[in-house]
C-alpha cells in the first residue's frame, strides 16, 4: 500500500486525487488530508477516507475539526508545523502539493527533505524557490513529478535524461499549451468592465478562483514557463507559449530532428494525477477517452503580449533571475486577491504587479530565509501601491 499525503485536498486537485485513489483502494492509503479553513469539506473527506492525520492551516478551524473528529482516532494538527510533519511523516510515500500559491512552499519543501515523491500541482514552489528546491530535491533524493496538465505532458514526451539538458538529448524547445482563457477573443473594449464572475468561467478547465484569474490574464503560463525553467533544466528562450483554444494537447517537445512529439488528452486533471500516482505505470484515472471525431479540429495561434502583458512580465522576471519570480508571483497573489474582492480592475492587474517588479531589488537573493523575506516585502509594496490602481 502506498501512502498519500495530500496538501490542500478540499481544492480542485485535491479532490480530483482522491477520486483517482478511491479508484485503486488495494494500491492507495490516505494518511493525511489538509486545509486552510474548509472545516466541513475536511470533516467529509476525513469520514469518508479515515486518514491517520488531518491537518488544518488556520488554528481556529483546527479546533472545530477536532471537535467534529472526536471519538474517530483521527489526529488534528495545524498550521505550517502541522503540514510539514504530515508532509514528512514516515507513513506516507507520496505528497499530492495542491496548496495554491506560495503558502504551499514549506510543506512541499518538507516532503522534499524528507525523500518523499513530491507530485508537483502548486508550481508558486519552484516560481519562487526554483534553484533552492530543486537543489534540495536532489541532496535528499526526492522525485519531483509534474500535475500541471502541461509539465505533465512535457514529462511524458521527454526522454528519460533529460536532465543532462536538452541539448545533450536532441531536444530543440518546449511548447506549452494554452486555452487562452475565457477572454482571448474579448473586445479589448469590453476588458476593463470585467467582473471576477466572468474571470473565474473558465471554458475548458473546472479550477480555484485564483488560478482561474491567473488563467484569465495568462499569468498562469507565465508562471508554468518559469516552472518549467527548472523541472527540465532549460533556459526561457527554449520555451514557446502557444494558443491552442482546444486544450486537448497538453504541450509538445519539439526535436532537433524535426520531430515533434504531444500528449492529448481530454481536458481533465484526474489524467496528469494518475499518470504520476502511477509512474512508471499506468491505472485507469476515470477520465473519459478522447473522441478525435468529436473534436473534429485542432487550432493554434502565437499569444497576445498587448493582450496578455502577464505573460511578458513572466519572461522578463525568470531572465532576470534571482529573486524576480518571487517578487513576480507575490505581486500577482496580491493584485488577484485585490481584483477578487473588487478592489482593482482587470486590466490593472498588470500594472500593480509591474509596478511592484520595478520598486525592488531581488539579484543575488538565494537562501530561504531571504526568499521568504522578499516574498513579504514584494507584498507589502504591492499592497501599498494598490491605491493609486484601485477602481
Amino acid at each position: 500500500m502506498i501512502g498519500i499525503c495530500i496538501l490542500g485536498s478540499t481544492g480542485s486537485i485535491g479532490v480530483s486525487t482522491l477520486d483517482v485513489v478511491g479508484r485503486h483502494p488495494d494500491r492507495y492509503r490516505v494518511v493525511a488530508l489538509t486545509a486552510q479553513t474548509h472545516v466541513e469539506r475536511l470533516h467529509q473527506q476525513c469520514l469518508a477516507h479515515r486518514p491517520r492525520f488531518a491537518v488544518m492551516g488556520d488554528p481556529a478551524a483546527a479546533e472545530r475539526l477536532r471537535g467534529l473528529l472526536a471519538g474517530t482516532g483521527i489526529e488534528v494538527l495545524e498550521g505550517v508545523a502541522g503540514l510539514e510533519q504530515a508532509a514528512a511523516h514516515p507513513d506516507v510515500h507520496a505528497v499530492m502539493a495542491a496548496i495554491v500559491g506560495a503558502a504551499g512552499l514549506l510543506p512541499a519543501l518538507a516532503a522534499v527533505r524528507a525523500g518523499k515523491r513530491l507530485l508537483l500541482a502548486n508550481k508558486e514552489a519552484l516560481v519562487v524557490s526554483g534553484r533552492l528546491f530543486m537543489e534540495e530535491a536532489a541532496r535528499h533524493g526526492a522525485q519531483i513529478l509534474p500535475i500541471d496538465s502541461e509539465h505533465n505532458a512535457v514529462f511524458q514526451c521527454m526522454p528519460a535524461d533529460y536532465a543532462r539538458g536538452l541539448e545533450q538529448v536532441g531536444v530543440r524547445r518546449i511548447l506549452l499549451t494554452a486555452s487562452g482563457g475565457p477572454f482571448r477573443t474579448t473586445a479589448r473594449e469590453d476588458l476593463a468592465q470585467v467582473t471576477p464572475e466572468q474571470a473565474c468561467a473558465h471554458p475548458n478547465w473546472s479550477m480555484g478562483r485564483k488560478i482561474s484569474v491567473d488563467s484569465a490574464t495568462m499569468m498562469n503560463k507565465g508562471l508554468e514557463v518559469i516552472e518549467a525553467c527548472w523541472l527540465f533544466a532549460t533556459r526561457p528562450e527554449q520555451v514557446q507559449v502557444v494558443v491552442h483554444p482546444q486544450s486537448v494537447i497538453h504541450s509538445l517537445v519539439e526535436y532537433v530532428d524535426g520531430s515533434v512529439l504531444a500528449q492529448l488528452g481530454n481536458p481533465d486533471m484526474r489524467t496528469p494525477i494518475a499518470h504520476a500516482l502511477a509512474w512508471p505505470e499506468r491505472i485507469a484515472s476515470g477520465v473519459a477517452p478522447l473522441d478525435l471525431f468529436a473534436v473534429a479540429r485542432l487550432d493554434f495561434e502565437p499569444p497576445d503580449l498587448e493582450r496578455f502583458p502577464c505573460l511578458r512580465l513572466a519572461y522578463e522576471a525568470v531572465t532576470a533571475g534571482g529573486g524576480m519570480p518571487a517578487v513576480l508571483n507575490a505581486a500577482n497573489e496580491v493584485a488577484v486577491e485585490a481584483f477578487l474582492d473588487r478592489r482593482l480592475p482587470f486590466m490593472v492587474i498588470p500594472s500593480l504587479i509591474e509596478e511592484t517588479l520595478g520598486r525592488i531589488d531581488a539579484a543575488g537573493v538565494t537562501g530561504l530565509g531571504d526568499l521568504l523575506d522578499l516574498d513579504r516585502r514584494a507584498r507589502e509594496l504591492a499592497w501599498a501601491g494598490l491605491g493609486r490602481f484601485s477602481s
